[in-house]
């Protein structure tokens, strides 16, 4: 699977860990920033990236998730889910990284660097990948009326206010 990483100074140590790991574990990874320290630099246009390729590659049909990380994950959560069609999932624990994959189809997991060790958010990461959406009609259903909203601003049958 091919798997598109971000993050900011925050977590530039850890992107260099996941990147062996990654590979090692037969993935692509293809690292959208930084590759260098800079404890100014901004997360949004880093995240944004991987999340925009994410989506660029599940539409031409190739396996892809997407992991983004810096100090808290919420920020880069944010940006992620600015992008049409991801749906990026803060996880701080392994069922919350199950989850976001079994329940709401997530194609972009975050994590918050300085919240866990390398080991925890390592074990995250890979519960995220290797876990399938369930397709239960339920969800599926809740997918659908997520990307609904998201292409049109409503959601048919459903009281959305406008």
């Amino acid at each position: 699977m091919r798997i598109h990483i971000a993050t900011d100074h925050a977590g530039l140590d850890f992107s260099q860990h996941l990147i062996v790991h990654l590979t090692a574990a037969g993935h692509e990874v293809v690292d959208h920033g930084p590759t260098s320290y800079d404890s100014l630099d901004d997360y949004p246009a880093f995240c944004i990236n991987a999340a925009k390729a994410v989506v660029d590659d599940q539409r031409a049909g190739i396996q892809a998730l997407g992991v983004v990380f810096g100090g808290s994950g919420n920020g880069e959560q944010i940006a992620a889910n600015k992008v049409r069609g991801v749906r990026a999932a803060l996880a701080w624990n392994l069922d919350t990284a199950k989850l976001s994959r079994q329940h709401n189809d997530a194609n972009v997991i975050s994590i918050g660097a300085r919240q866990h060790t390398v080991e925890e958010a390592t074990s995250f990461i890979d519960a995220f990948i290797a876990e399938p959406f369930s397709f239960e009609e339920r969800h599926v259903r809740r997918v659908a009326q997520l990307a609904e909203f998201e292409e049109t601003g409503d959601i048919l049958g459903k009281h959305v206010d406008h």
